[in-house]
């Protein structure tokens, strides 16, 4: 006996006729007839009673149906767990970022990535945002995407990828012309930024802390579009990611400003928690997110 043969017998007493049961085993009626005459021949006895059209398990046949039960259902329970020990493919990711503008590109990773696990719930926790690391250590998510590190122990950081970040300005400004802009050029400037503190902020980090320039006027406004509207009216400056500033800089009076004469490069890292054991499915969404975003 095979278990083909107990899965013809099942399909054919559950669908009620030979008919149903062909379409449910994607099999050609001669193909049934065929197993179903092996079933019978290595057991020696008939399986089923032909009456009126109809099949009628026999008391052999009504055994067989019983095992056949039994061993299907603990064959689909432990290919169940085979599954779960080597793909992990149930679970839960919390994903947070330190900076909402990371959502644009996020949300089609994690979708690409359900349709691979899809009993892998990716959740995407907002209240995280600009403590992402924090929420790490204090278990609220379970991976954050930074490019700002703080020295911890509990913390183990993965490059994910590297981008550029470029000043956003009017079309009138005065660095609108510039090939580029330096620390200096920063002296009588109105700087908007995201959050405070300034440690936290990429230009002041790389840029303006090392030369020790502070701008004429900081203002700290989180609203990405509110502070779009702010550099369109020529009412300040403000740092951006080269890719998040794209979409804006169409039909805009908004131009991109490299940042040194090479440009100015950050590093985004997957942040997680280095104590942790982690299942099989949550180091293979890393690798795809790696992988994925480096693609794209």
């Amino acid at each position: 006996m095979e278990i083909r043969h107990l899965r013809l017998i099942k399909a054919i007493v559950e669908e009620g006729s030979i008919t149903k049961a062909i379409d449910k085993l994607h099999l050609t009626q001669s193909a049934l007839s065929h197993q179903l005459k092996e079933a019978e021949y290595q057991l020696g006895t008939q399986l089923f009673l032909r009456t009126n059209k109809k099949l009628v398990l026999t008391k052999a046949g009504e055994k067989l149906y019983e095992i056949a039960n039994e061993i299907l259902d603990k064959l689909s329970e432990t290919e169940h767990q085979i599954k779960e020990m080597v793909f992990g493919e149930f679970g839960e990711i919390g994903i947070s970022t330190e900076c909402f503008s990371s959502y644009h590109w996020l949300p089609s990773v994690l979708k690409q990535f359900h349709n691979l696990y899809p009993n892998v719930e990716l959740k995407i926790v907002t209240e995280a945002t600009h403590y992402p690391l924090q929420k790490l250590l204090d278990n609220v998510i379970d991976i954050g995407i930074v490019s700002d590190q703080i020295k911890d122990d509990r913390i183990r950081y993965l490059e994910l990828f590297q981008d550029e970040v470029v000043m956003a300005v009017s079309e009138n400004h005065p660095w609108a012309n510039k090939k580029y802009v330096v620390a200096e050029d920063f002296v009588d400037e109105h700087l908007i930024i995201h959050s405070l503190p300034m440690e936290t902020v990429t230009i002041h980090q790389m840029v303006l802390a090392p030369a020790q320039v502070t701008p004429k006027k900081i203002t700290p406004l989180p609203l990405t579009e509110a502070s779009i509207e702010m550099v369109k009216a020529d009412m300040g400056v403000m740092s951006m990611a080269k890719w998040a500033l794209q979409p804006y800089l169409k039909n805009s009076p908004i131009k991109a400003i490299k940042i040194g004469k090479n440009g100015l490069r950050r590093k985004h890292y997957i942040a997680i928690r280095a104590e942790k054991q982690y299942p099989d499915y949550f180091n293979h969404f890393i690798g795809f997110l790696q992988t994925e975003i480096n693609l794209q």
